[in-house]
């Protein structure tokens, strides 16, 4: 379980993969000076609810993973938080194996 650090104070535990790809977009945004939302649900082991932080580049933010070794990184996961990140409402973590929604009627006419 890694482990996002923001500000002097705030800890959020997220799992070592998804964090990884976190990392990636969060960096992507600060980089370019963008502030933005990152929204999640709490783990099972947490009161039931979600959360919302507001990243902003002028404060200090660490992430620290608990493997060693960096996970290989799935570019479909990245684009699908990117595309969240970019949207109004922030990034919303999801979970890696959550697809977006397809329409029906453009697979039907497809085959």
């Amino acid at each position: 379980m890694g482990t996002i650090i923001y500000g002097s104070s705030t800890t959020v535990h997220i799992e070592d993969r998804a964090l990884a790809h976190l990392k990636v977009v969060i960096s992507t945004k600060l980089r370019r000076g963008e502030s933005f939302t990152l929204s999640w649900r709490h783990p099972d082991e947490e009161p039931r609810g979600r959360s919302t932080l507001w990243l902003h580049p002028a404060i200090p933010l660490r992430f620290v993973f608990d493997d060693a070794e960096p996970t290989k990184l799935s570019r479909e996961w990245i684009e699908r938080l990117s595309e969240s990140a970019n949207s109004s409402g922030g990034i919303m973590l999801v979970a890696e194996d959550i697809a977006p929604s397809r329409d029906t009627k453009s697979d039907s006419s497809t085959r």
